[in-house]
């Protein structure tokens, strides 16, 4: 999918793919799945089948590692479109009292090599874009990054994961990464994923939605000491700093300031070393906060493109709350009583502005 292309939805019971071969049998076995991704990235899958019928290795149809193994590559498709991919990193079993036994398969995406990488490591005179670059480069992964930010005279990995690294790091510059088509893929959050139009009663099933002015504030300071010019480095981020969040309605900020007056919060832990450093640091963690005024949690049809940093264009809930929605989490579910759906979270700046009607 291009990064802002506009998808369609559909809908199907899920296949099952070993190392790129279709497992008809276990997609007929399929009990359960919950494919779960966040805005930290390392897309998970757990996965549950029935493992009974048949003389073969005394009726247990799944415990002969020939299909499901460790390091194997497993793939969720939804007719032409794949929900998941990655690789099984562990094997479980279930023999409940009155059922027949079950065996599950647990599985995570490439950045799972990420998680797995324990470093300490510097890099000198480089950008986190730089950085994201090099570890993608580690892992044998092509690196697709698109990033905005300062240079950093120094940026240290002390004993953390490669994944833990970059996702402190893209919290400064409000970034994200995830893996696509074998690319490790890095965007600002406002810049990943297409567009999905959800109507209520319609592909969307269900959805509730709040707006809450608890984390919100009409200015953020950030401020350190930068070292080379022997001074003060700070940065206010105000109101400007979210324009690009906007969907035409009215901000937390602004109705914050409005009903209870101006509420200035200072970063407690940010040590930027020079005013581009506290820029972005500010402008990112006020942004973080805009976007939680307005949280909302749904179910919707499956569609691959449902995925954390697409832009939902949600309709038929009213003034107040309809607009486009940023997604944050998602996990694709399966049951034998329910079906596939989407449950998803998301979040805006903004709602509608006083006065508005249908």
């Amino acid at each position: 999918m291009a990064d802002g292309a506009t998808v369609p939805i559909s809908g199907a019971r899920p296949a099952i793919f070993i190392d790129g071969n279709d497992e008809a049998r276990l997609s007929g076995a399929l009990l359960g799945l919950d494919i779960t991704e966040t805005e930290a990235g390392l897309y998970r899958c757990a996965a549950q089948f029935g493992n009974w019928g048949g003389a073969e290795r005394s009726g247990f149809q799944h415990f002969g590692r020939d299909r499901l193994e460790f390091g194997k590559t497993l793939a969720i498709k939804l007719g032409d479109d794949t929900l998941f991919e990655g690789r099984i990193g562990a094997l479980r079993a279930s023999f409940p009292e009155g059922a027949p036994p079950q065996i599950g398969v647990l599985v995570e995406d490439r950045l799972q090599d990420l998680r797995m990488t324990r470093r300490t490591r510097s890099f000198a005179s480089s950008s986190i874009a730089d950085v994201v670059r090099a570890v993608g480069n580690d892992h044998g992964l092509q690196p697709d990054v698109t990033l905005d930010g300062p240079t950093y005279p120094l940026l240290a990995q002390l004993n953390q994961s490669d994944l833990a690294f970059l996702r402190e790091l893209l919290r400064r510059i409000d970034g994200q990464i995830w893996i696509e088509a074998g690319k490790l893929k890095a965007r600002g959050a406002t810049q990943r994923g297409g567009e999905l139009e959800l109507n209520w009663a319609g592909h969307l099933r269900s959805f509730e939605v709040s707006a809450d002015l608890a984390q919100q504030c009409t200015a953020l300071v950030a401020s350190g000491w930068d070292v080379g010019a022997k001074r003060l480095a700070q940065y206010r981020a105000e109101r400007s700093a979210i324009s690009a969040d906007s969907d035409g309605g009215q901000s937390g900020m602004e109705i914050l300031e409005a009903a209870f007056g101006a509420r200035v919060e200072t970063l407690a832990h940010a040590a930027p070393g020079d005013a581009a450093q506290a820029q972005a640091q500010a402008q990112s963690a006020l942004r973080l906060r805009a976007r939680r005024f307005v949280v909302g949690r749904g179910v919707a049809e499956t569609s691959a493109q449902l995925r954390v940093g697409a832009r939902l264009k949600i309709s038929g809930i009213g003034p107040l709350f309809e607009g486009r929605y940023g997604v944050t989490r998602v996990t694709h579910r399966f049951d034998l009583q329910k079906g596939l759906r989407s449950e998803f979270e998301c979040n805006r700046a903004d709602i509608g502005r006083a006065g508005a009607s249908a």
